[in-house]
């Protein structure tokens, strides 16, 4: 390795995540860089560089902050060699690998050669002349006082199933445990090859979202009964649909990847930060196996 590319939370305290990068590096004589305007604030010894410059001349790219630095800075990867080491510095932090604490082990991890990469999907659209990308999801939202997102999801050019809601989701499976979830959608494995279409509110007798095979197109036509709804990309806004518009999108594989430690399953990471709990009816058991709720008799009175 022979260079790192660091990406920064615009606000949150990162300057001890970035001595810890910048003092490893400096022993294995790896030169660090970072986008001019996040570490000039700093006044750290990071080489200043472009965005893109970051993302071309990185080996590796560590994310500081939470888990919207950790989607720019797949974004600043995507095509790219450099896989994204996510660090989380405060609150949620769901996609982020480790937090500051373990940084330097992880550092340490990445000298041995003791990680692994996670190749992860990204759906590609337009919005009229406007690439877009996301790495989480792109939804269509309603836009308040504006009337509801109606909205008709084809698959590969064939219906499927129209909604009324307040917003209809299209995510990848890095997305599903963000706004598609909260809108009802299952948690999908990142090792899963597909986007998810989940509605959000809807007022329609079909309220269950569909899992499409990365394969196919997905197409949102904003239907004439719809209002004008904002298109959020990795919960950015990045324009707005009129009645009548498509929206076209398409899964890309390996957009991007991620580095993996090894040290916890996506499924551990999903229960314990979703905070994940069991039905009341079913009787919790101690590590020895024995009934914690007198094998469940309580509940079932």
């Amino acid at each position: 390795m022979h260079s790192v590319g660091l990406v920064l939370h615009p606000q949150r305290d990162s300057a001890g995540a970035v001595d810890a990068v910048l003092g490893w590096a400096a022993r294995q004589e790896i030169a660090v860089f970072g986008i001019e305007a996040e570490i000039s604030r700093l006044h750290c010894a990071a080489v200043p560089v472009t965005a893109e410059e970051l993302g071309l001349r990185s080996d590796l790219v560590v994310s500081l902050g939470g888990d919207g630095t950790m989607l720019r800075a797949m974004r600043l990867a995507d095509g790219q060699r450099a896989p994204v080491l996510g660090v989380n510095l405060g609150k949620l932090g769901f996609l982020a690998e480790v937090d500051v604490a373990d940084l330097p082990g992880a550092l340490s991890a990445i000298d041995n050669q003791q990680f692994t990469i996670e190749p992860r999907l990204a759906v590609d659209g337009a919005l009229g002349a406007q690439p877009i990308t996301a790495f989480n999801d792109v939804a269509v939202v309603r836009v308040p006082g504006d009337g509801s997102a109606v909205v008709a999801v084809h698959v590969d050019s064939e219906l499927f199933v129209s909604y009324a809601a307040d917003a209809v989701v299209v995510a990848t499976p890095t997305g599903s445990t963000a706004y598609s979830f909260s809108a009802g959608g299952p948690i999908v494995s990142p090792a899963v090859e597909a986007l998810l279409v989940t509605p959000a509110a809807p007022h329609s007798a079909y309220n269950r979202g569909v899992v499409i095979s990365a394969t196919d197109t997905v197409t949102l036509q904003i239907l004439p009964a719809s209002g004008r709804l904002a298109v959020e990309v990795d919960g950015v806004v990045a324009g707005y649909a009129e009645p009548g518009q498509r929206i076209d999108l398409r899964a890309r594989l390996a957009a991007a990847s991620v580095v993996r430690l090894g040290r916890t399953t996506f499924y551990e990471r999903a229960r314990r930060k979703l905070r994940l709990t069991d039905s009341a009816e079913i009787p919790m058991r101690t590590s020895d196996g024995a009934s914690g709720s007198d094998d469940g008799k309580a509940a079932r009175a």
